[in-house]
């Protein structure tokens, strides 16, 4: 782990579902409860390898609930919809805050070709004609 990548302050903002990355360089980063939900680093998201990741859908108003420090390397989030099995590195967390655009439209197309939503309330449906 390099050094640069421990965030110097983290700081949970409830209200507006955001996880907020403080880090010693001087750069500050807030990434959303919904972004870091579908990107949780569990096999039960990711797989148990490549091609084998869950798209996470109606995922929208997912909030933290808690966050645990695990060592000196990681986070554990606690997510409102009962999700707390990832482990996230600090490495992990540097990774997500700085490809938060790329990652968070290549999502959106991937909900986008599969039909889904990001709203818990909406059922999407396709016909094919």
């Amino acid at each position: 782990m390099a050094a640069d990548t421990r965030p110097t302050g983290i700081e949970l903002h409830k209200r507006s579902r955001e996880l907020e990355l403080r880090y010693a360089d001087g750069n500050s980063y807030r990434l959303p409860c919904e972004y870091l939900r579908v990107y949780s680093p569990s096999a039960e998201v990711q797989g148990h390898g490549p091609g084998q990741e869950v798209l996470q859908v109606g995922k929208l108003n997912v909030g933290i609930s808690n966050i645990k420090p695990v060592g000196n390397y990681a986070l554990q989030l606690f997510f409102d919809d009962g999700h707390d099995s990832g482990l996230y590195s600090w490495d992990f967390l540097h990774q997500l805050c700085l490809e938060q655009e790329r990652r968070w439209q290549d999502y959106l197309q991937r909900m986008d070709a599969a039909g889904a939503s990001r709203d818990p309330d909406v059922q999407v449906i396709n016909f094919q004609p």
